[in-house]
């Protein structure tokens, strides 16, 4: 197993109050960012959002976030939920140029998914029933993506995230693919941010493996690495995937992406080698196990 600059291992990006902090600065590029904030029981924590567009979701509890900037300021309570593999959760989004201010009175951790963008939008909160959970693959290629900012779901200027969860034992990022070329209608170019959490089984701590391999463009990324909870991969190119569960761990990985290309968009390029994997799956079942959970119905 190589080493690389790419792996950074739980608290090697931690920065203040963060346990991780990327910023365009510290991964050397110039889009995505990603912070986990801890706050104890009654914590607060505010940050300018600056010239960066932000989501802020619960990975377990529940905050209110508040966003003040010129044209006045709003507050969203969050419900949140007990954990990643325990349900889908409810967001906001707090524009460039403003202010956010997370309370929690149970305490919590967050993750704050941020990309520099242009457009000023507004402040928004969105609940888990409006979440749409996607089954993806099939066979041991099956995973839960939760769309909840997907390209297509929810306007942002250019940020794009989404949840993964891959039961124990499958791959997911498979099969391998990259967005590192402006192929309009065909790829687009986007770095992209892996933070990873898997379920403990009988209190041991879960893990698996991450693989980028370089397709000839940019930094030539090359990653094989044993990832843990809290371990980030970064991908500024190259071909990702795949992202492998061990059997009995459950993994969790939330996306981050965000590029140059001025309309945002996913559009990947698989594998030459291994893009018949994706012609096998209307052959075979979706793991059983999956949906972990599903969006709540909405109210009426």
């Amino acid at each position: 197993m190589t080493t690389s600059p790419y792996h950074l291992p739980a608290g090697r990006a931690a920065a203040g109050p963060y346990a991780v902090d990327v910023s365009p600065e510290t991964a050397g590029w110039g889009h995505s960012g990603l912070r986990v904030l801890r706050l104890p029981p009654g914590g607060t924590h505010s940050f300018g959002t600056g010239d960066s567009e932000w989501i802020v979701l619960p990975l377990s509890g529940g905050c209110t976030v508040t966003a003040d900037d010129d044209f006045g300021s709003g507050t969203f309570p969050l419900a949140g939920r007990t954990g990643v593999f325990d349900a889908v959760s409810d967001f906001a989004y707090v524009p460039r140029d403003a202010r956010a201010t997370l309370h929690s009175p149970g305490g919590g951790r967050f993750a704050l998914a941020g990309a520099r963008c242009t457009r000023r939008l507004p402040a928004r909160h969105v609940p888990a029933s409006a979440v749409p959970v996607e089954l993806r693959g099939t066979g041991a290629c099956s995973r839960q993506v939760n769309n909840f900012a997907a390209a297509d779901v929810f306007a942002c200027d250019k940020l794009i995230a989404v949840e993964v969860i891959t039961p124990g034992g499958n791959w997911s990022s498979f099969p391998p693919h990259k967005h590192d070329e402006h192929r309009p209608g065909e790829e687009s170019v986007l770095e992209e941010i892996y933070y990873f959490e898997f379920a403990a089984h009988d209190g041991i701590p879960g893990l698996g493996y991450q693989r980028v391999s370089p397709s000839g463009r940019g930094r030539g990324t090359d990653v094989l690495a044993e990832v843990r909870d809290g371990d980030v991969v970064l991908i500024p190119d190259g071909w990702h995937g795949p992202s492998m569960a061990v059997p009995g761990h459950h993994m969790y990985y939330l996306n981050v992406m965000a590029g140059p290309d001025p309309d945002r968009a996913w559009l990947i390029r698989d594998h030459p080698d291994h893009a018949w994997v994706r012609a096998t799956w209307p052959d075979r079942p979706v793991d059983p196990r999956l949906p972990l959970y599903t969006a709540p119905e909405r109210s009426a």
